[in-house]
């Protein structure tokens, strides 16, 4: 007897309360996404056609080989672009070496018959500028000899690098960046990140617009 009442109160109070702690744990990691990088350099000190500030910002280096880089360029405009470009302050950027403008060019218009590309930025700077945004990351990845990178990433609107601290797939935990090979990874993990800052600028807004209304 003693049992069947431990049981009912279980079911009815404990089970409840573990739940709701399982499922505020999620809702705080859903709604934070850590700042890995501070005061990255923004592009706008080297170009007047954009800035990362005040933008949510998906930048890729997709150095001198179109044809290595094609790619990369075409899946994050499928899997990531198409999804978000209708999205408030969102913007990609493309950072690409100065003398390789015609050779893009075809690209570019073949990723126009699939979506308006509006809120792509393709910013062609000199090979010591690219190197300084890069590096100014603070990341583990490098540059290759045509300054690509594989890896995209996310830099919100105050010029920080956003990613993961929790990543079960890097040996120290920390997601810098996003495998632009891979389908997977865009749609698994980038996707999900740039969900959480929608979440937080979300939040932000409705906290912003209660405490308006109690003035």
């Amino acid at each position: 007897m003693k049992l069947k009442k431990f049981g009912v109160l279980f079911a009815l109070f404990i089970l409840p309360l573990v739940f709701y702690i399982f499922l505020s744990q999620g809702i705080y990691k859903y709604a934070n996404l850590p700042i890995l990088t501070e005061q990255v350099t923004d592009i706008s000190e080297f170009t007047s056609e954009t800035t990362f500030k005040d933008h949510l910002n998906v930048v890729c280096f997709l150095g001198n080989d179109v044809a290595d880089a094609k790619a990369s360029l075409f899946n994050l405009n499928q899997t990531i672009y198409k999804r978000y470009n209708s999205k408030p302050l969102f913007q990609m950027v493309a950072i690409l070496p100065k003398g390789t403008e015609t050779a893009y060019s075809k690209a570019i218009d073949e990723m126009r018959a699939f979506v308006s590309i509006d809120k792509w930025r393709f910013v062609y700077l000199e090979p010591k500028e690219i190197d300084e945004v890069f590096r100014s990351l603070k990341t583990p990845f490098k540059l290759n000899d045509q300054q690509y990178s594989e890896n995209a990433v996310i830099i919100d609107m105050e010029n920080r690098l956003r990613g993961r601290k929790d990543d079960e797939d890097t040996y120290d935990g920390k997601l810098y960046g996003y495998n632009m090979r891979s389908i997977a990874v865009l749609k698994n993990k980038m996707k999900d990140d740039i969900d959480i800052i929608y979440y937080q600028l979300k939040k932000s807004a409705e906290k912003e617009a209660r405490r308006k209304r109690e003035i």
